[in-house]
């Protein structure tokens, strides 16, 4: 199976030097690569109001594509490649020729998601020029990497035309018998670091498919974002939230604002801007690591499927549409609520957390499944009533029963059902949903409501 090991790297002053000398060619050529596009996009079509027998189009020449621009790097390897706009002279055959290759297809694989989107169907953007801040990665292949020697806590690697070994702070083993890939060197506002892929053969692949959910082994999630609480799951318990923006928004605050009263281009100002991508570095740490905890804890529980909810994330978090009057005067419209909404959601980074759980689940041989949400919040998990249709509602007391269903907790328990297909199929008409499929709620009564009842806080005397 192939894993991903990220070290910090500790290259001396020469060694910076040079990659950052690689990281400024490979940014000039992936902007040459992409104004190539560009340009011919932009001369190579005509617009649809013109008549095609009287519009001129310049002689068309081929449309460039990874072959065709991989195939510039001899001629550029000849002699030293001179910026127009600075006068810079960049040096070709300083970098490895994997990395130029690299360079190319993540040119390639930008602009094909911008025509015809991804796997999923899903466009992206129109790709941007990177300046020194954006473009900060570099790929080096196996091949052009050596492993010298490895003395206790630090590893020594020789990277092709790279002067000198390599120091890596190695904090945790590396697997016997692995196989390296690739590497990384990507340069943080703290330092340089080195994302190690290798193959560990003691690590079986995993086919989810191999996998059958069953009541027993299945664990449904909600996602809460209420007060404290971060997920939901189906066996009753509550994880705890780390908010981890909402914790450091001030103190990131004073230093913007002491950022933007110095003058551009000062020391002053570049100082504060690098302990400005220090607080967010360490927001985004605390949340990365808040993911990996949690993604534990749920894989520890023993079970083989994990359900969660197919969140529309990009919806969730955007603005309200504006409301105009007859004059055309804005009207209220409940943005000012909705911001902060917006940055619980940005700041929970839900996306990110299922990406993690896949990876650490499908390690220990657990698959996961992205379900539907539709009205999982809202029906009672061992009866097909509609209950909580209001989100200020956390709780429903069931006078038949004895019981206090908790919202989250019954959310949790039918993206369960969900996953397991035992959930009614809803669709909207007129305002009221209306089932059209046959109801099995009746066969998990029994589970369902031992689930609660497990739950349950006792009451004071």
């Amino acid at each position: 199976m192939l894993l991903n090991y990220q070290y910090r790297a500790y290259p001396n002053t020469n060694q910076k030097g040079q990659i950052n000398s690689w990281l400024r060619i490979s940014q000039y050529w992936y902007n040459k690569q992409l104004g190539d596009r560009f340009d011919w996009w932009q001369n190579n079509r005509c617009d649809l109001r013109t008549c095609p027998l009287t519009c001129s189009l310049p002689k068309l020449r081929e449309n460039p594509d990874f072959y065709s621009q991989k195939k510039q790097l001899p001629a550029l390897k000849e002699d030293l490649v001179t910026v127009q706009h600075s006068g810079e002279l960049l040096d070709f055959t300083s970098v490895p020729s994997q990395t130029l290759q690299d360079v190319s297809k993540r040119v390639d694989l930008a602009f094909k998601r911008f025509l015809q989107g991804d796997f999923n169907g899903k466009r992206s953007g129109k790709p941007r020029y990177k300046n020194s801040a954006r473009y900060r990665t570099l790929r080096i292949e196996g091949q052009a990497i050596t492993v010298e020697r490895t003395e206790k806590d630090w590893l020594f690697l020789s990277v092709s035309k790279l002067k000198g070994w390599l120091k890596v702070r190695l904090h945790r083993p590396l697997p016997d018998g692995f196989v390296l890939k690739n590497m990384l060197l990507t340069k943080k506002s703290d330092g340089w670091y080195a994302t190690i892929c290798l193959e560990d053969p003691t690590v079986p692949v995993f086919n989810p498919d191999e996998v059958a959910p069953t009541w027993e082994n299945t664990l449904g999630m909600d996602a809460v974002l209420h007060e404290q609480d971060y997920l939901a799951t189906s066996q009753g318990t509550k994880l705890p939230a780390l908010k981890s923006f909402r914790k450091s928004e001030k103190r990131l605050a004073k230093v913007s604002r002491r950022k933007e009263k110095k003058h551009k281009g000062s020391k002053a100002r570049r100082k504060l801007a690098k302990r400005q991508g220090r607080e967010h570095q360490r927001i985004a740490r605390a949340r990365k690591d808040h993911a990996f905890k949690t993604a534990h804890a749920l894989v520890r529980t023993g079970k083989k499927v994990f359900v969660h909810e197919d969140l529309n994330l990009k919806a969730l978090s955007k603005r309200n549409k504006a409301k105009l009057d007859e004059d055309g005067k804005f009207l209220p419209n409940g943005q000012r609520a909705k911001s902060g909404l917006n940055k619980s959601w940005n700041d929970a980074a839900y996306g990110q957390f299922f990406t993690i759980l896949e990876y650490i689940a499908g390690k220990a041989g657990a698959r996961t499944i992205a379900c539907s949400p539709q009205y999982t919040s809202q029906l009672l998990a061992y009866r097909d009533e509609i209950v909580f249709s209001d989100c200020d509602m956390r709780s429903y007391w069931d006078a038949e029963y004895s019981l206090n269903v908790d919202r989250d907790i019954n959310a949790g328990i039918n993206i369960k059902r969900v996953g397991l297909g035992l959930f009614p199929t809803l669709k909207r008409r007129k305002g009221k949903p209306v089932e059209i499929a046959k109801s099995t709620t009746n066969s998990t009564l029994k589970e369902v409501l031992e689930t609660l009842r497990m739950c349950q806080k006792p009451t004071p005397n």
